[in-house]
């Protein structure tokens, strides 16, 4: 990307013209069957490209304001903002809000729970594969998506309750050098059946599946993925070895699936041993290791040798040896950690009640996270150093048309 390159450059690698074009098209079709259905709407007219660009730029406000009503621009309030408010009216807002739609009707041959949805999330993955070379290390896990600890801490208990309805479980392939999110997956529960949400819990074949499903296009690239507990597996590590994928989890008795492994490495000795002491048996490349630290901490992996020393470093205890498998996991997790307390507070904080739209509001604050990771790597974060607050108010600011969208102004 060029030095001049501005918020919204970066934004449409991943939601380019011909998507929000799209959205307009979806919306103005979707409004007119409804209308067609439920009688006319006399003050609605057809949404354009401007239009939709400042309806984006509206609930992408929310992720900086951290207000959960995107109304709240225009009420006056502490949350108001009079030069947004000004570029379009509440009731139009509301009226575009009312109709929007990616994808308008289910085709005949669609039996997918996330119809209105999935093709945005193929073209942001496409987005995703085309402008971003991930680094070799790599992590599996769920990031915090709605969970702003300012908010958790004074809701009440009723809109805790609300938050505990989600529908669907948010997976990502991140990468651990940048915080790059290079592929989602959505696990939509449907229903309270044994393949639900809650189930997803307590079955480590789903997050099986959820793995094969995050890591389908990685095969071949000698990458390493670092996975928790839930995901962690023999069968997986070794299903995944054969197609040049590498592997490093942590393990746990109660949560991961065991299968395969020694029972004698899984159960704690009686008396403890000395901190940094360890354990290993291996099975090929794969090797399983029983590390103890204050607890005891077991890791499967074929992707370093049990043998290579390394240290886990203590403000207070100062360095603590153990194998190099154990110091990478610990290295990464901390990155990913980190990733999630910078990151996670700038999600979108509108909370709608259809899954398909929780969904998209998602996705589209990673695609901004994800611009924002970009921007930062490239020569345009030495014109203007951006911090992540800026950047979403720069972008808000171009959607609305209110900036040139040339850095030098």
């Amino acid at each position: 990307m060029p030095p001049s390159a501005s918020a919204m450059d970066f934004f449409q690698l991943f939601v380019p013209d011909n998507i929000l074009k799209n959205m307009v098209v979806q919306t103005n079709m979707y409004a007119k069957k409804f209308q067609e259905r439920f009688g006319s709407d006399s003050a609605w007219v057809e949404v354009t490209l401007t239009e939709m660009k400042a309806f984006l730029g509206y609930m992408i406000s929310t992720s900086i304001s951290h207000c959960e009503s995107v109304l709240s621009i225009w009420s006056g309030g502490f949350y108001s903002n009079r030069s947004l408010a000004l570029v379009m009216s509440q009731a139009r807002f509301e009226k575009i809000l009312k109709y929007f739609h990616v994808v308008a009707f289910r085709s005949s041959q669609t039996t997918h729970g996330l119809y209105k949805v999935q093709p945005f999330l193929d073209s942001l993955q496409n987005g995703f594969d085309s402008a971003f070379r991930p680094s070799q290390t790599q992590v599996l896990h769920e990031p915090l998506i709605d969970e702003d600890p300012v908010f958790i801490a004074t809701c009440t208990e009723r809109e805790l309750r609300k938050r505990k309805k989600r529908k669907f479980s948010l997976w990502v392939r991140q990468c651990s050098s940048t915080g790059f999110i290079i592929q989602i997956y959505v696990h939509l529960k449907e229903g309270g059946g044994p393949d639900g949400l809650d189930a997803l819990k307590n079955k480590p074949q789903l997050h099986s599946m959820v793995a094969r499903s995050l890591c389908r296009n990685a095969a071949g690239k000698n990458y390493i993925i670092f996975t928790g507990p839930s995901i962690t597996s023999l069968t997986l590590f070794e299903e995944f070895e054969k197609q040049e994928i590498y592997c490093c989890g942590l393990l746990s008795a109660r949560k991961s699936d065991c299968t395969g492994l020694p029972p004698s490495m899984l159960t704690n000795p009686t008396t403890p041993p000395a901190r940094g002491q360890h354990q290993i048996r291996m099975k090929g490349n794969m090797s399983l290791i029983c590390w103890y630290n204050k607890g005891h901490f077991r890791f499967l992996t074929n992707a370093y040798s049990p043998v290579q020393q390394g240290v886990i470093i203590k403000r207070k205890s100062g360095e603590i040896p153990c194998p190099l498998a154990v110091e990478a996991f610990a290295a990464h997790l901390s990155y990913i950690c980190r990733y999630d307390d910078k990151y996670s507070k700038y999600f979108i904080s509108h909370k709608p009640n259809k899954t398909w739209q929780q969904v998209f509001w998602f996705a589209i604050s990673i695609a901004i996270n994800n611009a924002y990771i970009l921007y930062k790597m490239s020569d345009a974060y030495h014109v203007k150093r951006y911090s992540r607050a800026q950047f979403g108010e720069r972008l808000v600011r171009e959607l609305l048309g209110l900036e040139d969208t040339s850095p030098t102004h």
